[in-house]
């Protein structure tokens, strides 16, 4: 699943045939660096191997006032079978990757483990500058009144998931000196 891909395919399905300035500007108006993994920079290169595999097309160029030229593109049958199929992916399929964080804890360094308490609450209050950052801006963007219902609910989405990452750290932190006791317990070289 790609977000990047879906949301280029839908922007042209949605808007015709533009070029990829305009396919930046809609990315940067809906703030999808705030509430995607789409990276706003990335967008140029992933219509460059759209066209490339026959999902969106070259249409045209065209110049506005003393603007450079630019190319025009448009989304091919083709890419909007893909779009479909992304968007049903998108829905249907579970995305949820691993942290390292979890590998680490559990790989702990044993001459840091007095380290360990300061390491956790520097991540907890991270996260919980992150939670506070992200509540404000999805305030602006809903309380803006120019979201859609599914837009506002997919805004939410990010502040949901770091109240739990953020409840799930307290957990761990004060599990901390349950965690330090059982590593300076283990024997080297046992799991």
């Amino acid at each position: 699943m790609s977000s990047i891909r879906l949301f280029i395919l839908d922007t042209f399905a949605r808007n015709g045939e533009m070029h990829g300035h305009k396919v930046r500007l809609q990315a940067e108006q809906e703030h999808l660096h705030l509430w995607t993994d789409v990276s706003v920079g990335s967008l140029y290169q992933a219509i460059k191997r759209l066209l490339s595999e026959g999902l969106l097309a070259e249409v045209r160029v065209e110049r506005e006032g003393n603007l450079p030229e630019r190319q025009v593109y448009g989304i091919t049958d083709e890419g909007r079978r893909r779009l479909r199929e992304l968007q049903s992916q998108g829905l249907t399929h579970i995305w949820m990757k691993p942290d390292p964080f979890d590998l680490a804890l559990t790989r702990l360094d044993p001459e840091k483990l007095e380290d360990l308490h300061s390491v956790i609450t520097s991540r907890l209050d991270e996260l919980s500058s992150m939670l506070s950052t992200t509540e404000a801006l999805n305030a602006h963007a809903i309380d803006g009144g120019y979201l859609t219902v599914s837009e506002a609910l997919a805004v939410s989405h990010g502040a949901h998931r770091l109240r739990a990452e953020v409840a799930w750290l307290q957990e761990v932190l004060n599990a901390v000196p349950e965690i330090v006791a059982d590593e300076r317990t283990r024997q080297p070289g046992t799991p």
